[in-house]
């Protein structure tokens, strides 16, 4: 005698899983509200690093203003561009001796 499977409503096949996600119209407005998130969220991030950019260029401005005020004030104490090109020019005084090994540095206990 064969054995007989015995099925019921649970095996009935339907389409109920194969809806398009996009056709949904509540996972539509999901992703939507999603999106405009990520774009407000990216344009703070923008802003916030343009501003960034800003300060560091009023830093260089302001580096730049002073390091004229410097050497306008050591101009009239007679001291000239040359000689101060010609110190930077120098060797300094004390040098590191080199690396003995390429490796890196490792504590024994």
């Amino acid at each position: 005698m064969t054995k007989r499977i015995m099925r019921g409503v649970q095996d009935i096949k339907t389409l109920s899983g194969r809806a398009d996600e996009g056709t949904i119209p509540y996972k539509a407005y999901m992703k939507l509200s999603i999106l405009e998130m990520e774009k407000f969220r990216r344009g703070k991030e923008k802003q916030s690093a343009l501003e960034r950019v800003q300060h560091i260029d009023q830093r260089f401005r302001d580096i730049e203003a002073e390091r004229q005020e410097i050497m306008t004030a050591l101009e009239t104490k007679g001291i000239r561009h040359q000689t101060l090109a010609a110190h930077k020019n120098e060797k300094p005084l004390t040098t590191m001796a080199p690396r003995a090994t390429a490796r890196p540095f490792k504590i024994k206990y």
